[in-house]
């Protein structure tokens, strides 16, 4: 894997994992303050630093991960039981 490559899917894992931490531990504001701009449903506190740290640590581990089994020979169309047939 490229140095390129290897950026380009640890964006795409990160902003998946953003996505799927959003919503871990918020809870809806149920009144709503319409005079300071807030809405009925939006969260009350969206931790997001804590999401944002909590997403790069878990996305470097995910992108480890990929980066192991594309770099070892267990999953490899050029070798093993995968092997596309020669000429």
């Amino acid at each position: 894997m490229t140095v390129f490559t290897g950026f380009v899917v640890y964006l795409l894992v990160w902003w998946t994992v953003l996505f799927a931490m959003l919503p871990i531990g918020t809870r809806p504001d149920a009144e709503g303050d319409l005079a300071a701009g807030g809405w009925r449903g939006t969260p009350v506190a969206a931790n997001l630093l804590r999401k944002v740290i909590a997403t790069t640590l878990v996305s470097a581990v995910i992108w480890f991960g990929i980066w192991a089994l594309v770099e070892s020979d267990w999953l490899s169309f050029r070798a093993g039981p995968l092997a596309l047939p020669g000429p």
